[in-house]
Protein backbone atom coordinates (compact mmCIF):
# COMPACT_ATOMS: atom_id res chain seq x y z
CA UNK A 1 0.00 0.00 0.00
CA UNK A 2 1.40 3.12 -0.89
CA UNK A 3 1.74 6.17 1.59
CA UNK A 4 0.01 9.27 1.45
CA UNK A 5 2.52 11.28 0.39
CA UNK A 6 3.44 8.64 -2.55
CA UNK A 7 -0.13 8.68 -2.83
CA UNK A 8 -0.23 12.06 -4.02
CA UNK A 9 2.72 12.10 -6.31
CA UNK A 10 0.88 9.20 -8.37
CA UNK A 11 -2.50 11.45 -8.47
CA UNK A 12 0.12 14.05 -10.07
CA UNK A 13 1.59 11.96 -12.56
CA UNK A 14 -1.90 10.12 -13.15
CA UNK A 15 -3.33 13.56 -13.96
CA UNK A 16 -0.37 14.45 -16.06
CA UNK A 17 -0.34 11.70 -18.10
CA UNK A 18 -4.19 11.52 -18.49
CA UNK A 19 -4.85 15.36 -19.59
CA UNK A 20 -4.46 16.27 -23.29
CA UNK A 21 -2.22 19.32 -22.44
CA UNK A 22 0.41 20.66 -19.29
CA UNK A 23 -1.35 21.62 -16.27
CA UNK A 24 -0.42 24.30 -14.60
CA UNK A 25 0.11 24.42 -10.93
CA UNK A 26 -2.99 25.72 -10.60
CA UNK A 27 -4.94 23.26 -12.12
CA UNK A 28 -2.92 20.35 -10.18
CA UNK A 29 -3.49 22.24 -6.59
CA UNK A 30 -7.20 22.92 -7.27
CA UNK A 31 -8.09 19.73 -7.66
CA UNK A 32 -5.84 18.16 -5.23
CA UNK A 33 -6.69 20.55 -2.34
CA UNK A 34 -10.53 21.02 -3.54
CA UNK A 35 -10.50 17.15 -2.59
CA UNK A 36 -9.06 17.52 0.81
CA UNK A 37 -6.38 15.12 -0.35
CA UNK A 38 -3.35 17.46 1.38
CA UNK A 39 -2.71 21.03 2.28
CA UNK A 40 -1.22 23.20 -0.27
CA UNK A 41 2.67 22.54 1.13
CA UNK A 42 3.13 18.96 0.50
CA UNK A 43 1.67 19.19 -3.11
CA UNK A 44 3.96 21.15 -3.35
CA UNK A 45 7.15 19.42 -2.20
CA UNK A 46 5.38 16.35 -4.46
CA UNK A 47 5.25 18.07 -7.23
CA UNK A 48 9.32 19.28 -6.69
CA UNK A 49 10.14 16.03 -5.82
CA UNK A 50 8.63 14.68 -9.00
CA UNK A 51 10.58 17.16 -10.74
CA UNK A 52 14.48 16.66 -9.05
CA UNK A 53 13.85 12.87 -9.80
CA UNK A 54 13.12 13.38 -13.80
CA UNK A 55 9.68 12.19 -13.56
CA UNK A 56 7.92 15.39 -14.37
CA UNK A 57 9.32 18.03 -16.56
CA UNK A 58 8.42 22.09 -15.54
CA UNK A 59 7.87 24.77 -17.67
CA UNK A 60 7.08 28.51 -17.19
CA UNK A 61 5.54 31.00 -19.38
CA UNK A 62 4.27 34.02 -18.54
CA UNK A 63 5.41 33.62 -14.91
CA UNK A 64 2.59 30.38 -14.81
CA UNK A 65 4.56 26.39 -14.50
CA UNK A 66 3.34 23.97 -16.54
CA UNK A 67 3.73 20.23 -15.98
CA UNK A 68 4.08 17.38 -18.19
CA UNK A 69 5.08 13.76 -17.46
CA UNK A 70 8.47 12.56 -18.41
CA UNK A 71 9.00 9.33 -20.51
CA UNK A 72 10.49 7.98 -16.89
CA UNK A 73 7.19 9.59 -14.95
CA UNK A 74 5.12 7.56 -17.58
CA UNK A 75 6.99 4.06 -16.81
CA UNK A 76 6.87 4.69 -12.93
CA UNK A 77 3.18 5.40 -13.38
CA UNK A 78 2.73 2.00 -15.26
CA UNK A 79 3.92 0.22 -12.59
CA UNK A 80 1.92 2.00 -10.00
CA UNK A 81 -1.15 3.52 -11.36
CA UNK A 82 -2.90 -0.01 -9.58
CA UNK A 83 -2.19 2.06 -6.18
CA UNK A 84 -4.76 4.70 -7.29
CA UNK A 85 -8.09 3.69 -5.94
CA UNK A 86 -10.60 3.50 -8.82
CA UNK A 87 -12.15 6.46 -7.15
CA UNK A 88 -9.51 8.66 -7.02
CA UNK A 89 -8.75 7.56 -11.09
CA UNK A 90 -12.75 8.52 -11.65
CA UNK A 91 -12.56 11.80 -9.47
CA UNK A 92 -9.63 12.89 -11.82
CA UNK A 93 -10.94 11.58 -15.17
CA UNK A 94 -14.09 13.68 -13.92
CA UNK A 95 -11.73 16.81 -12.98
CA UNK A 96 -10.05 16.72 -16.34
CA UNK A 97 -13.63 16.62 -18.46
CA UNK A 98 -15.07 19.45 -16.53
CA UNK A 99 -11.66 21.71 -16.98
CA UNK A 100 -11.70 20.66 -21.09
CA UNK A 101 -8.01 18.46 -20.76
CA UNK A 102 -9.22 14.95 -20.72
CA UNK A 103 -7.75 13.38 -23.59
CA UNK A 104 -9.48 11.65 -26.17
CA UNK A 105 -10.78 8.21 -25.12
CA UNK A 106 -7.81 5.62 -25.24
CA UNK A 107 -7.22 2.29 -24.76
CA UNK A 108 -7.98 1.02 -20.73
CA UNK A 109 -6.35 -1.60 -19.11
CA UNK A 110 -7.86 -2.29 -16.20
CA UNK A 111 -5.97 -5.28 -13.83
CA UNK A 112 -7.32 -6.04 -10.71
CA UNK A 113 -6.08 -9.16 -8.42
CA UNK A 114 -8.42 -10.92 -6.04
CA UNK A 115 -8.58 -13.92 -3.29
CA UNK A 116 -10.07 -16.77 -4.51
CA UNK A 117 -12.27 -19.01 -2.23
CA UNK A 118 -10.15 -21.71 -2.31
CA UNK A 119 -7.69 -19.48 -0.87
CA UNK A 120 -5.14 -18.75 -4.24
CA UNK A 121 -5.23 -15.52 -6.34
CA UNK A 122 -6.31 -14.59 -9.74
CA UNK A 123 -5.64 -11.56 -11.70
CA UNK A 124 -8.50 -9.86 -13.99
CA UNK A 125 -6.74 -8.21 -16.58
CA UNK A 126 -8.95 -6.63 -19.35
CA UNK A 127 -8.45 -4.52 -22.25
CA UNK A 128 -11.13 -2.01 -23.54
CA UNK A 129 -11.65 0.48 -26.36
CA UNK A 130 -14.37 2.39 -26.85
CA UNK A 131 -16.12 0.90 -23.96
CA UNK A 132 -16.19 -2.31 -25.96
CA UNK A 133 -14.21 -5.43 -24.30
CA UNK A 134 -11.21 -6.68 -26.68
CA UNK A 135 -9.72 -8.99 -24.42
CA UNK A 136 -11.25 -10.12 -20.84
CA UNK A 137 -8.55 -12.37 -18.87
CA UNK A 138 -8.73 -14.20 -15.41
CA UNK A 139 -5.42 -15.79 -14.57
CA UNK A 140 -4.28 -17.95 -11.53
CA UNK A 141 -1.64 -16.50 -9.55
CA UNK A 142 0.85 -18.53 -7.81
CA UNK A 143 0.60 -15.97 -4.73
CA UNK A 144 -0.41 -12.43 -3.66
CA UNK A 145 3.15 -10.91 -4.49
CA UNK A 146 2.85 -13.06 -8.44
CA UNK A 147 -1.10 -11.52 -8.67
CA UNK A 148 0.38 -7.81 -7.30
CA UNK A 149 3.04 -8.04 -10.39
CA UNK A 150 1.06 -9.36 -12.92
CA UNK A 151 -1.63 -6.53 -12.35
CA UNK A 152 1.10 -3.90 -12.54
CA UNK A 153 2.70 -5.08 -15.36
CA UNK A 154 -0.33 -5.61 -17.69
CA UNK A 155 -0.85 -2.17 -18.66
CA UNK A 156 2.60 -2.16 -20.36
CA UNK A 157 2.08 -5.66 -21.69
CA UNK A 158 -1.00 -5.54 -22.60
CA UNK A 159 -1.37 -5.23 -25.85
CA UNK A 160 1.66 -7.16 -26.71
CA UNK A 161 -0.27 -9.64 -25.27
CA UNK A 162 -3.58 -9.35 -27.02
CA UNK A 163 -1.66 -9.05 -30.46
CA UNK A 164 0.21 -12.54 -29.54
CA UNK A 165 -3.25 -14.20 -28.61
CA UNK A 166 -4.79 -13.09 -32.02
CA UNK A 167 -1.70 -14.36 -34.21
CA UNK A 168 -2.25 -17.60 -32.58
CA UNK A 169 -5.91 -18.03 -33.22
CA UNK A 170 -6.48 -16.05 -36.59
Amino acid sequence: MATPFTTYKLIVLYMLQNSEKPLTNSQLSEFILEKEYTNYFHLQQAISELVDAGLLEKQTFSNTSYYHTTPEGRDTLSYFENDLSADIRQEVQSYLVAIGRQKPERILTPADYYETPQGGYAVRCQLIEKNTSLLDLSISAPNKEAAKAIARNWSRKSQDIYAEIMEELL
